[in-house]
C-alpha cells in the first residue's frame, strides 16, 4: 500500500470532509473538496476550521509522500477570500524545502471554478525515521 492509499483509508477526518487527492508526488499534492451546507458557519460561508483542515490533510500527504512519518510542528493560515455552499476547493501543496528532519510546505487553497484566492496556508514537519506504512510482517 502507498501513502496516498494509507492515508485515504486511515485519515477519518478527510473522509468525513470528503477530500479527493487529485494528484500527488514528491513535492506536490493537490487535493479538493466541495463545501457543503454542513461545513458553513453562521454567517453563511464555509466555516475556518474546514478550510484549515482541508489545508493540513493536503499538508500530511505531501509531507508523507516519501514514506517516512512525518508530523506537524506548526502550522498558520491566512484566509483572503469566504468560500460558499457548492464550492469545490483546490489546495495545492509545494514543498519549499525538506532536510532530513524536516519539511516546510505551503498551501495554496483557490475556488476551482474562478481561481480565486481562498487561503494561504504554510507549516512545518518533523520527520521520524520509522515509516508511516508499516510493513504488514511487523
Amino acid at each position: 500500500m502507498n501513502v496516498v492509499e494509507f492515508m485515504k483509508n486511515n485519515d477519518q477526518v478527510s473522509k468525513w470532509l470528503g477530500i479527493e487527492v487529485i494528484e500527488a508526488k514528491e513535492g506536490y499534492v493537490c487535493t479538493q473538496m466541495l463545501v457543503r451546507k454542513d461545513m458553513l458557519n453562521a454567517a453563511g460561508v464555509c466555516h475556518g476550521g474546514v478550510i484549515f483542515s482541508l489545508s493540513d490533510y493536503t499538508f500530511a500527504v505531501a509531507s508523507n509522500i516519501y514514506g517516512n512519518t512525518a508530523l506537524a510542528i506548526s502550522a498558520n493560515i491566512n484566509f483572503a477570500n469566504a468560500a460558499k455552499q457548492g464550492d469545490i476547493l483546490i489546495a495545492t501543496a509545494k514543498e519549499l524545502n525538506r532536510t532530513k528532519k524536516f519539511g516546510i510546505y505551503s498551501i495554496i487553497i483557490e475556488r476551482k471554478s474562478d481561481k480565486k484566492l481562498i487561503a494561504l496556508f504554510s507549516g512545518q514537519v518533523y520527520i521520524k525515521s520509522e515509516k508511516i506504512v508499516k510493513d504488514q510482517y511487523n
